[in-house]
């Protein structure tokens, strides 16, 4: 894979999974990375958790189906889903096309935020990127 092509955008966190939080104040929006997307190649079926559902921090949340395999989706922090990406069950394509803006998963009001020192910021993550597409 190319990594000058691959995207890793400066004030999200990561997991060494590939996926991402942006962080509003207590709400992290979730989502899977440019990188994820890009090996899980065209993505035709997503399974999300309902509003209300508690994540757990590095637990499955949800699925995200390609036409190459099916993948688990870790939850990069824990807490309760206050909304789902609806777009995604009828344009779950939006992942592989915009996977930091209208690709967006889950919504989830943070339990704790300590959890985010154990993510990767977005330096650390593209020093991973590079190990792994070298």
């Amino acid at each position: 894979m190319n990594k000058s092509k691959m995207e890793v955008r400066e004030g999200l966190w990561y997991t060494e999974e590939h996926e991402w939080a942006r962080i509003e104040g207590d709400i992290a929006a979730v989502g899977i990375t440019d990188y994820a997307q890009k090996e899980l190649k065209d993505v035709v079926f997503v399974e999300l958790p309902d509003v209300g559902d508690r994540l757990t921090f590095h637990k499955d949340f949800g699925y995200v189906e390609s036409t190459k395999a099916v993948n688990a989706v870790l939850s990069p922090v824990s807490g309760e889903v206050i909304e789902v990406n609806s777009k995604l069950e009828e344009e779950p394509e939006l992942i592989n096309s915009d996977p930091y803006g209208e690709g967006w998963m889950v919504k989830v009001r943070m339990k704790n935020k300590d959890e985010l020192e154990q993510l990767l910021n977005a330096r650390e993550y593209s020093e991973l990127m590079d190990k792994l597409v070298k």
